[in-house]
């Protein structure tokens, strides 16, 4: 009989807390529910965030580039872009000679923003040097970087 009696407090207490939280879920405010990523603010201060802008900038360089037809390799140079985190470029980006003015100050912005954001996420990388391109060539209207 003992053991009834304890149960019934038990089931009780178990029933009330259920209510309770049905209860305060359904009349909670809506500004209090956590919101949809797109409403969220943009986290400035994160390795995403800045990784993201980088790939903006890099975007943004290579449109330049792709803008201009090749039809003359002579019209063409390239340049180291990016940097590694032990030294060195990324990669190699031909562009027009023409543009050179515009496009060369953004792949050093791009090259000196991705130095910065090694040395701030304490980025690694394979220390592996690029391969230098020896020139340009054109192919289907497009520069291709030519290897040795």
């Amino acid at each position: 009989m003992q053991n009834w009696i304890v149960k019934i407090p038990a089931i009780v207490l178990f029933a009330s807390l259920t209510m309770v939280s049905c209860k305060s879920a359904q009349n909670s405010d809506p500004a209090d529910m956590p919101k949809d990523i797109s409403e969220r603010p943009v986290d400035e201060n994160s390795q995403k965030y800045d990784e993201a802008q980088l790939d903006k900038l890099k975007a943004s360089i290579e449109s330049m580039a792709a803008k201009e037809k090749c039809t003359n390799a002579a019209d063409w140079t390239f340049s180291p872009i990016g940097t590694k985190a032990c030294g060195g470029p990324v990669s190699y980006i031909a562009y027009p000679k023409k543009n050179e003015a515009t496009i060369l100050p953004k792949i050093q912005e791009y090259t000196q923003k991705m130095s910065d954001f090694n040395k701030k996420y304490s980025i690694t990388s394979d220390c592996m040097l690029a391969a230098e391109p020896s020139g340009v060539k054109c192919q289907a209207e497009k520069a291709v970087l030519i290897y040795p």
